[in-house]
């Protein structure tokens, strides 16, 4: 038994059994890794993969099993790897953080800038994804760090952290209808075009929840992954727009009105999360902490010795 047979193993359950695209990751041959996975089939003496003819199709019972072992070794093997880096002292390294747009353009910012003073030895490297995508490339040890709004904490294989909650704010023309209102009720948002956020990004769940509870159905005429999108719009009169409350800066937005809406929506908890059982170097800790204070390293890496998948650190 030897790594790249258990790499073998692995890769051709994330490229969905192509066995193409598993030599292509793996920098070998179709052939070399036939032969890998049938040799260790060959040792441990079951079959891992189903085949219709020489194509791999799905797992075995069996080869279920055996993956979940695979991955927990080639976990532990990259974190001995990281962990003798860490004690012996080298400072230097890559940190890959997946993240949301909204949090990448809004939140992160100066934290990076932290990051990058504090350890200019490591390689820091953004990844701008959905949130489901944020999961999987943490899952397949493509990402270090996740950080996003939903997702993370409903995965059972991730430790998720509450980092920070915050709230929608509407922003509509300097001389909408609705700025002459003292407190908007959702009824009075319902009766304009809605402009708001992609369904599952920055909390939408929770602006359509609110609406559904009150019996309402608004006109959702654009929806954007960006909230610089939103705001263009609503800045036209298009619209009314419901963004995450650290989009709206009132220096650079002179041509929007913000207008409260905690009254109107529930607030939202982003996570920062990272796979369970994965080693994190000092550096890994310094950005988590650089981006929720409260997130001391004893505090993570006391609830990543937890079962439980979700660990909610108070501030």
């Amino acid at each position: 038994m030897n790594f790249q047979q258990l790499r073998s193993i692995r890769e051709a359950v994330r490229r969905q059994f192509n066995l193409t695209e598993v030599a292509n990751a793996l920098y070998t041959s179709q052939p070399g890794v036939s032969r890998q996975i049938r040799e260790l089939e060959e040792e441990l003496g079951v079959e891992i993969f189903e085949r219709y003819g020489k194509r791999l199709t799905g797992l075995t019972p069996p080869g279920r099993e055996i993956v979940r072992i695979v991955e927990r070794l080639l976990l532990e093997a990259e974190n001995l790897r990281q962990a003798g880096d860490e004690f012996a002292g080298r400072h230097i390294g890559r940190l890959t953080v997946a993240t949301t747009h909204t949090q990448a353009r809004y939140a992160l910012p100066h934290v990076v800038t932290a990051f990058r003073r504090a350890y200019p030895n490591v390689t820091l490297a953004l990844q701008e994804a959905s949130p489901t995508h944020i999961v999987e490339l943490l899952l397949s040890g493509q990402a270090d760090i996740g950080i996003a709004t939903e997702a993370l904490a409903q995965e059972p294989a991730l430790s998720a952290f509450d980092a920070y909650t915050w709230q929608h704010v509407l922003v509509v023309a300097p001389d909408h209808p609705l700025t002459r209102v003292p407190e908007p009720t959702l009824e009075d948002v319902a009766g304009f075009p809605i402009i708001t956020y992609d369904a599952g990004f920055t909390g939408r769940r929770k602006i359509d929840s609110a609406f559904a509870a009150a019996g309402l159905q608004p006109e959702i005429v654009l929806t954007a992954l960006d909230a610089d999108v939103i705001k263009t719009y609503a800045e036209l009169d298009l619209g009314v727009g419901i963004i995450a409350s650290m989009a709206y800066d009132e220096r650079k937005d002179t041509g929007l009105a913000r207008i409260a809406a905690g009254h109107l929506f529930a607030p939202n908890t982003t996570s920062i999360a990272v796979r369970r059982g994965a080693y994190l170097r000092g550096y890994a800790h310094a950005f988590i902490q650089l981006f929720a204070p409260h997130l001391s390293e004893q505090a993570v890496s006391s609830a990543l010795a937890e079962s439980a998948p979700h660990a909610a650190i108070a501030a």
